[in-house]
């Protein structure tokens, strides 16, 4: 689900892109994501209100995440099982509650420690994208090149937080991509429903960079996120196509299901 949730953020910025007609009204999107020897591709989908990311494995078993901006409800749907989870904007904002009331107990725990030991957890949490360390980390960018990605040539950049290295992007100009202001407010509201439950090393998902305010500028067709395993994703095609409702919906007799989040909070998400 992370990998999905990381590819459908993609659109989260896409709102500065140009603001010419266009004959469809919905935007196709295909993105390749390579961790280890994993690949998985995406297949992000977006009309007037409402969005679409359907991941497709290695071995071909599919799942997608179908979000509806009106209605402010999401569901991840399992196409080889035939089940689904629902999660509402509610549920978000309860999950998010707890979860910030969670790091602050641990941060007042983590008071009582000696410095060495309370250093080393908090690099660590810092290393996972958590904890305080890892709020005050911002990623910086510098420009080292162009390369090719597909039948893109873009510009290259170098990420690092705290002098290290953490990742690579290319980027492009967004109208190269043919994108359009009014195709990503859906998107918006995504971003906005996630809010209170990205991590705060979320600087790694897909954004357009506007040069002053995230250290690159355009939208990245590529991104290499380093860790214990690398993980590279591209944009492999884009396209304007329009989509019938049924793509943004549950099909009919799937069965809905308990979140693994259902303990944390009320409700079945």
């Amino acid at each position: 689900m992370k990998s999905m949730i990381t590819a459908v953020m993609f659109v989260a910025a896409c709102a500065a892109a140009v603001p010419a007609a266009q004959a469809a009204d919905g935007v196709l999107i295909v993105e390749q994501t390579t961790t280890g020897a994993q690949t998985q591709t995406h297949q992000i989908q977006i009309a007037k209100d409402r969005m679409r990311a359907e991941t497709t494995g290695a071995a071909g078993e599919k799942q997608a995440m179908v979000f509806d901006g009106a209605r402010q409800i999401m569901w991840m749907i399992n196409y080889d099982k035939k089940t689904y989870t629902e999660m509402t904007k509610a549920d978000v904002d309860r999950l998010g509650g707890q979860m910030t009331d969670a790091m602050s107990k641990m941060q007042q725990q983590m008071q009582n420690l000696p410095p060495e030991q309370r250093a080393r957890i908090e690099a660590m949490m810092a290393g996972r994208g958590a904890g305080p360390a890892a709020a005050a980390s911002k990623t910086d960018y510098k420009k080292i090149g162009t390369d090719k990605v597909g039948k893109w040539t873009c510009d290259k950049y170098e990420g690092s937080r705290n002098g290290q290295k953490t990742s690579e992007l290319c980027t492009v100009d967004p109208q190269a991509l043919g994108f359009t202001t009014a195709d990503f407010e859906v998107a918006q509201q995504l971003q906005a429903f996630f809010g209170k439950i990205m991590p705060p090393g979320a600087d790694n998902m897909f954004r357009i960079g506007t040069g002053q305010d995230q250290g690159f500028s355009g939208v990245p067709v590529r991104r290499v996120s380093f860790g214990s395993t690398p993980t590279t994703s591209e944009i492999t095609a884009v396209s304007r196509q329009s989509f019938p409702d049924a793509t943004f919906a549950v099909p009919e007799g799937f069965q809905k299901t308990a979140s693994p989040f259902a303990g944390r909070g009320r409700g079945g998400w």
